[in-house]
């Protein structure tokens, strides 16, 4: 095994602009390997200078042909390569020539394997974990797939728990979150496109739907705004979904974000496009509505009278988690006479000693929360939960004792808090819980005649939000009534009959059009 010195001289700092000039290019030239192995080797090595990881092994092929063998160390199966590359090649008896094809077919017993013919494939193989093979007078190149990593197992996502339904999740590598979409749809229908973004890390990025059932205009357009990111490395699906989505200034997540393959598998069948990113669990759907986001996959597992009536419960807890400060404050600051005289005499028993108007009371209040909040999640797993817990319910009994928020405060923000929980998906849940605060400043200021113009605003905003075309209200705003059975409801599968009307075009329905009228009358004859 030869290594790169790690050391760096006045020369190689020369050499580091054009070399970077040159991986830059590495996409969009194509230098054709020579007969020469030395030749080669030379192109790679000025490549990978000064880069102690990679590995270059120099051998002869049954004591004849040179050979050298690189691959990433780490990244490559090294035992896999002594039992099924090194050992047959360097002890196996002699051939009449030693091509590619020969080498494939008499020495290396691997089934994966690929032919290469220039440098950039040579680079993209190893810097994926696959050796490959250079052999003297020979032009072509052998890539074996022996990468080799270490991968988490699958679990269930923490952030998407579920009562009924899969417990398997997504993990950071693309090859195994690509075979649990695979297990759910087994149709050869289902397409997976693959791009490379990021001018250093070369992500894979997976663009996937289903022929037939997804628009290809909308295939399209994802296909185009992805290749047109121009990026130093994508690290994450997040890097992706900032640069193609529609209104980048809106507070409102135009992608659904989902770690359980179920939810992607789902989506897919309603006619969506679904972007799966190397390194992350985290993958994006494209088109949604805002009432998709708010439903979650275990809607569609439960009985429809179950899920319908959470549905319900989860809509009044939205409007509770967005408005339940700003109303308190409002009415507590002009409009006293919509409160009960009782109610109204134990508030301000509650609140004579505060020092502090009910915005500011609410403000405060408000910012803790948000603060313990954020402080449980980024805490170890053991102390988390309890630090949140428990420092809620401190630091409430304290101010309260204190004297600087009232009772009524306290539990109007917790109710708040509670509510906000019962939102399925994260990216829409911080959105709810950030424009809480500017409405209660209309508030404040306002009172209900603030809070209903934040409100107007908020709808006026929602009604001019596109996701790749669709209207973000629908079918609501548009009305299609054919689609409002999967809306306010969840109507029972067998009358689910057809896809949404703005992502299932290209296959209207999904089951046969003959529906369940009732329940099967059993045959009484004997």
């Amino acid at each position: 095994m030869v290594f790169f010195k790690s050391t760096v001289s006045e020369e190689n700092k020369s050499k580091s602009k054009p070399l970077i000039d040159e991986l830059q290019n590495l996409n969009r030239v194509h230098t054709p390997l020579s007969l020469e192995l030395i030749e080669n080797l030379q192109k790679i090595q000025s490549i990978y200078e000064n880069c102690l990881y990679v590995v270059f092994h120099n051998f002869l092929i049954s004591g004849k042909t040179s050979a050298v063998l690189i691959y990433i160390e780490g990244l490559s199966d090294t035992e896999m390569i002594d039992e099924y590359v090194l050992t047959p090649l360097m002890q196996g008896t002699s051939v009449e020539s030693y091509n590619a094809k020969t080498i494939i077919q008499q020495k290396i017993s691997l089934s994966n394997q690929k032919e290469l013919t220039t440098v950039e494939e040579v680079i993209e193989q190893i810097s994926e974990g696959n050796p490959v093979l250079l052999i003297d007078k020979e032009q072509q190149a052998v890539a074996l797939g022996l990468a080799k990593w270490d991968k988490r197992a699958i679990a269930e996502p923490i952030a998407e728990p579920v009562i009924r339904g899969s417990r398997e999740g997504f993990t950071e590598t693309l090859s195994v979150n690509i075979s649990l979409l695979l297990r759910r749809i087994k149709s050869p229908l289902l397409k997976m496109n693959s791009l490379k973004i990021g001018r250093y890390t070369q992500t894979q990025v997976i663009i996937s739907y289903i022929d037939g059932l997804a628009d290809p205009n909308l295939v399209q357009e994802v296909m185009s705004r992805i290749e047109r990111v121009d990026i130093d490395g994508v690290l994450e699906s997040g890097y992706i979904e900032e640069m193609i989505e529609d209104n980048p200034f809106s507070p409102f997540p135009q992608f659904l974000t989902t770690e359980r393959p179920d939810v992607v598998s789902a989506q897919l069948l309603e006619g969506r496009v679904a972007i799966l990113v190397d390194g992350t669990p985290i993958s994006i759907i494209a088109p949604v509505t805002f009432f998709s986001l708010l439903q979650s996959s275990e809607d569609y597992y439960q009985r429809f009278m179950v899920g319908t009536a959470i549905r319900w419960l989860r809509y009044f807890f939205v409007g509770i988690a967005l408005l339940a400060p700003s109303a308190y404050v409002s009415i507590l600051t002009y409009h006293q006479e919509m409160v009960p005289t009782t109610l109204l005499l134990s508030i301000a028993k509650s609140r004579e000693e505060i020092p502090f108007p009910a915005f500011f009371e609410a403000l405060i209040m408000e910012v803790t929360f948000e603060a313990l909040r954020e402080a449980g999640i980024r805490l170890p797993k053991q102390v988390g939960a309890a630090v949140s817990i428990v420092g809620a319910l401190v630091i409430g009994q304290a101010a309260t004792a204190a004297g600087l928020v009232s009772s009524p405060m306290v539990m109007v923000v917790a109710i708040t808090g509670v509510a906000s929980f019962m939102i399925p998906h994260f990216s829409v849940g911080i959105s709810i819980r950030l424009l809480r605060f500017p409405i209660m400043i209309m508030a404040g200021l306002l009172g209900f005649l603030g809070l209903i113009l934040s409100v107007i605003t908020i709808v006026i905003h929602l009604s001019t939000l596109r996701s790749y075309g669709v209207p973000y209200l629908s079918p609501l705003a548009p009305m299609k009534a054919r689609d409002m059975k999967d809306v306010l409801v969840r109507a029972p599968w067998w009358m689910l009959n057809t896809r949404p009307h703005l992502t299932g075009k290209g296959n209207k329905y999904r089951q046969s059009s003959v529906q369940k009228s009732g329940p099967t009358k059993r045959d009484e004859t004997d």
